[in-house]
């Protein structure tokens, strides 16, 4: 069975690993989490920006509609503290605002650090590319990645994405009977 490519986001936001000053972990660590999970081939448009709202609205609308991504994530700046502006970037250049995926990232996050209260985790639509945002942490980017993402297939589906499929023994991709391919 042949599987329809797919072109997913990915953008590290960071202030010092924008900067060189450490190591971005988030963008190796989605990879991997794809690499691991989707059965699809994979093209990924990577960037690493610092905290600066303008540059990740612009960068988000450059993967959407420009690059078209039918996924776009982003790690990184979604906590309370000052130069945390992903959420408010994300939500400014949205067209629909999806409250179930923050509120399950959350909830998924909850299972792990009393702290996932304090995330502002959003999931959006702009176009036909579905926006989440995710922690920053490569563990907790793989937990929220495993509790969110059987949603996600469907949801590209329903704004006109690829049919993304995850390999066997992975993650339980969840569609209605209607929705479903019939194997070649």
């Amino acid at each position: 069975m042949t599987h329809d490519s797919v072109r997913i986001g990915l953008i590290s936001i960071s202030d010092r690993a924008s900067q060189g000053i450490y190591e971005d972990q988030g963008l190796p660590a989605l990879q991997a989490w794809f690499g691991e999970v989707l059965a699809n081939p994979v093209e990924f448009v990577s960037r690493l920006i610092p905290d600066e709202q303008a540059l990740i609205e612009a960068t988000l609308i450059e993967l959407a509609d420009a690059k078209r991504c039918s996924l776009i994530l982003t790690t990184g700046g979604t906590g309370p503290a000052p130069r945390d502006v992903t959420p408010e970037a994300t939500l400014a250049v949205a067209h629909k605002v999806l409250p179930g995926f923050g509120e399950a990232m959350r909830a998924v996050s909850l299972k792990y650090v009393p702290t996932a209260i304090l995330s502002r985790q959003v999931g959006v639509t702009r176009g036909a590319s579905l926006i989440l945002n995710l922690p920053g942490q490569p563990k907790a980017i793989k937990e929220t990645l495993d509790g969110v993402f059987a949603a996600v297939p469907y949801c590209i589906d329903l704004i006109g994405g690829p049919y993304l499929e995850a390999r066997a023994d992975t993650i339980a991709v969840f569609r209605p009977k209607s929705a479903l391919r019939s194997p070649a």
